[in-house]
């Protein structure tokens, strides 16, 4: 049995079931930070929430390929300026092996196994 989540990971949650990943920012400094809370890592006063443009850059990853399927894990740069760890979500094999440094992701839900929408990012191609 799983304890119930804390008022702040509240929010974050029912901002993810509606589609929107959110953001803590300090209202001493106006700077955005995830995740969100109730006070600033900066200067320790409060915080409140902004909604992130979902868009991002990678910038760092791994494949992992001892799993079922492989995946990859990634830190992606919001455009807003925080740093994130999360999924990179592709078609397949080489769709994960196509993801560099410096490309652009966007933001997607998808369910976890529990039913929860989960944010994850998806590589932007162009052509």
């Amino acid at each position: 049995m799983s304890a119930a989540p804390h008022d702040e990971q509240e929010k974050f949650w029912q901002a993810a079931a509606g589609g929107q990943l959110m953001l803590g920012r300090c209202i001493d400094t106006g700077k955005p930070f995830f995740y969100p809370r109730d006070h600033s890592p900066f200067t320790g006063g409060p915080a409140d929430t902004i909604t992130a443009s979902g868009r991002g850059t990678v910038y760092a990853h791994s494949v992992a390929y001892r799993a079922k399927e492989p995946y990859c894990i990634a830190y992606v740069q919001l455009e807003e300026g925080p740093i994130v760890m999360s999924n990179i979500l592709a078609d397949d094999l080489s769709g994960l092996e196509a993801i560099r440094i410096g490309d652009s992701v966007t933001l997607v839900f998808e369910a976890d196994a529990s039913g929860r929408m989960t944010p994850f990012f998806r590589r932007l191609t162009t052509g």
